[in-house]
């Protein structure tokens, strides 16, 4: 009878030491999992009306980005929430992990923001320029993208 508690004692510690086991590893892949959602999964948030965005969702589907595209009519409180400064808005507003790109911006000032993971709210090309990803237009000069820092000022974080 002794033997018995001792071999359900034993079984028990190795079922419980396996399953921490188990979820360890579990915990190691959602890991990774996030770190590619960095990469590789967007949520745009646009207005109803706007085409252009719809246009710049294609063209990051276009550069291998999974893209989720979210219509609101109230773009304003989105802006808020993801703590987007008015000065520094455009017609969408993108999220990419705790990442906010605001803009038309090129994949080229995505691939800088995922692979430098700076301390900042996120990045953003303000207006709408001519010529940026999913705006017609010729483009005149570089884009001056900027960030948008913890504090809410911004500083120029790339040209492009």
């Amino acid at each position: 009878m002794k033997n018995k508690k001792l071999i359900y004692g034993f079984v028990a510690i190795v079922i419980l030491v396996g399953g921490l086991v188990i979820k360890s590893n579990i915990k190691s892949n959602v890991d990774l999992t996030d770190s590619d959602q960095l990469k590789d999964k967007l949520v745009l948030y646009r207005s109803p009306n706007c085409g252009c965005c719809v246009n710049y969702a294609a063209y990051l589907k276009k550069e291998g980005y999974e893209v989720e595209i979210i219509s609101t009519d109230d773009m304003n409180t989105v802006k808020e929430e993801k703590r987007v400064p008015f000065n520094m808005s455009s017609c969408h507003t993108v999220v990419m992990g705790d990442y906010v790109i605001e803009g038309h911006i090129p994949v080229e000032g995505i691939k800088k923001l995922a692979s430098e993971r700076p301390n900042i709210v996120g990045i953003t090309l303000p207006d709408m320029p001519q010529g940026s990803p999913g705006m017609p237009g010729r483009k005149v000069g570089l884009f001056d993208i900027y960030s948008i820092e913890n504090d809410g000022n911004t500083s120029l974080f790339t040209q492009l």
